[in-house]
């Protein structure tokens, strides 16, 4: 008997607490949260690790960049991601310096400067370690921003 695949959870801001839609800071903790959520990790070792970022405090971009690296490793590891640790930390390092340079640290800048979902989603992916299955999980929560312009 062939065996199925169980569904992956899907997961939403709300469920963490976020309102995307309410600005900078929500809309930057639910891409660090989708960033988690698309590596090859379960999504619960992922949850874990973002909420230890977010009781550190440790939820901007600038936040992540002030960290040293070993630091970094060290919380991912606290969050058990022990064998991702070293490349996640150095992942998520590259693409915050990317977000602060390209968009001076705002998603929101870059949602405003997007024209349409479609580069929204190229400019998300442009960021080292986001690709289409990050890009999908954050943009979830952004579609009503798009559906706000036509109206």
């Amino acid at each position: 008997m062939p065996r199925t695949k169980k569904p992956k959870p899907v997961h939403y801001a709300e469920d963490f607490g976020l309102d995307v839609l309410s600005g900078d800071d929500d809309m930057f903790r639910w891409f660090l949260l989708a960033y988690l959520f698309g590596k090859p990790i379960q999504a619960s070792v992922a949850a874990q690790t973002w909420r230890i970022f977010m009781d550190r405090k440790i939820d901007t971009p600038w936040a992540i960049l002030k960290l040293p690296p070993r630091k970094l490793v060290h919380l991912l590891d606290e969050g058990k991601y022990t064998r991702y640790d070293e490349v996640t930390a150095r992942a998520l390092r590259i693409c915050m310096q990317q977000l602060v340079d390209d968009y001076e640290g705002s998603l929101w800048l870059l949602f405003e400067s997007s024209m349409d979902e479609d580069e929204f989603s190229k400019r998300l992916q442009r960021f080292y370690g986001v690709g289409p299955k990050t890009a999908e999980i954050f943009m979830r929560e952004t579609e009503e921003l798009f559906a706000r312009r036509v109206e």
